[in-house]
Formats: structure tokens, C-alpha cells, sequence
């Protein structure tokens, strides 16, 4: 609608908006004098919306974070535990073996669980590398007209990530050290395969 038409039918001159290079300095003395104008409908500013922007996006990840880092916990730890389980009810009867011919619970527990760490130390590396693949091909699919992520992993990203899985890697082998303690020497033995 052409200005003259729009002051016609508003009854007065309007003015729809107003793009202001402003001081930096006294940016905030403008905007308190012009919220304060009674025909202003509303004052908006780059740097105000940018920041609520960052804000916003920042909530969002850490919420997108706090669950990816829960799934992953949980999916380390039933990863470490299954393979430990699996590993335990292949080699029961060995383990059983051993412990009757003398070896102690701490000995039979460090030949089983010594090779879940030691997997798990050679899947953590391998891990974070992986990771920073993805992160690399999800920065390159977001990259707007209005926005682009940059592609930034923090020493911080890869200490967490790995204490994640380490943390539930030990948690799924002090489970397993249990069922192992409790170990029904008799009963394994008697097993035939």
C-alpha cells in the first residue's frame, strides 16, 4: 500500500517502521526513549536479537546434549556389559577351571575384564574420530543463508565423551566382576558342552 493511502485509512501519517544507525555508546539511552514514545509499537535491536538467537540455540543444544549424552551412557554401558556377559558365559567354564585350580577372584576377574578395557581403550580413540566425522558432515549440512555452524570440537567435547563411555565401561565391569564373585564353581564345572 502506497504511504498516502496508508495515512488515509490510519486517520493520521504512519510510519511502518525505521531503520536507525545508532551510537553504540547511547544505544541504550535511544531504546529507553523510544519505548517509552507512545506511538511506537515496538523497538527491536541486531545485537538484542542475535543474542536472544544464541541464547535460544544454546538452550536447545545443551537439552540435545543432556540426552545424546544419556543414550550414549546407556548404550556404552549395555555394549561393555553384553560383550563382558557374552565373554563371561563363553569362557565360564575356563574361568571356573582356573579358580579351582587355585587363581583368585581378583586374578580370574582381571583376564575376563582386562580384555573388555582393553577393547574399550582401543574403541575410544576410534570413537572420537568417528565422532568428529559426523560432526563435520551435520556442520556442512547446516549451513543457511541466515546462519552457518561452525565446525569447533573442544578438547572439552572429546574428555567428555570418552569419561562417558570410561565411567559406564566401569560401571558394566564391576556388574560383571559381581556375577563372577558369585559364580557357582560346582555348577560351571558340571556343564557339559
Amino acid at each position: 500500500m502506497s504511504a498516502p493511502a496508508l495515512d488515509r485509512l490510519a486517520g493520521s501519517a504512519t510510519v511502518s517502521a525505521a531503520l536507525l544507525r545508532t551510537d553504540p555508546l547511547r544505544e541504550g539511552e535511544l531504546h529507553a526513549a523510544l519505548k517509552r514514545t507512545p506511538a511506537t509499537a515496538g523497538v527491536t535491536s541486531r545485537d538484542a536479537m542475535l543474542a536472544s538467537f544464541e541464547d535460544t540455540l544454546a538452550q536447545s543444544i545443551g537439552i540435545i546434549i543432556t540426552v545424546i549424552l544419556v543414550f550414549a551412557g546407556g548404550l556404552a554401558a549395555a555394549v561393555v556389559y553384553n560383550a563382558a556377559r557374552i565373554a563371561l558365559s563363553e569362557r565360564g567354564r575356563e574361568l571356573a577351571s582356573l579358580r579351582v585350580l587355585g587363581f583368585s577372584r581378583g586374578e580370574v576377574a582381571r583376564m575376563l575384564l582386562g580384555e573388555q578395557a582393553l577393547l574399550t581403550a582401543v574403541a575410544v580413540p576410534a570413537g572420537l574420530a568417528l565422532g568428529y566425522g559426523w560432526v563435520a558432515v551435520f556442520a556442512g549440512l547446516y549451513q543457511w543463508e541466515l546462519f552457518r555452524m561452525p565446525l569447533i570440537v573442544s578438547t572439552r567435547s572429546y574428555l567428555v565423551a570418552a569419561a562417558v563411555v570410561l565411567v559406564t565401561a566401569a560401571a558394566s565391569g564391576l556388574l560383571v566382576r559381581r556375577r563372577l564373585d558369585r559364580m557357582d564353581l560346582v555348577a560351571v564345572l558340571k556343564t557339559r558342552e
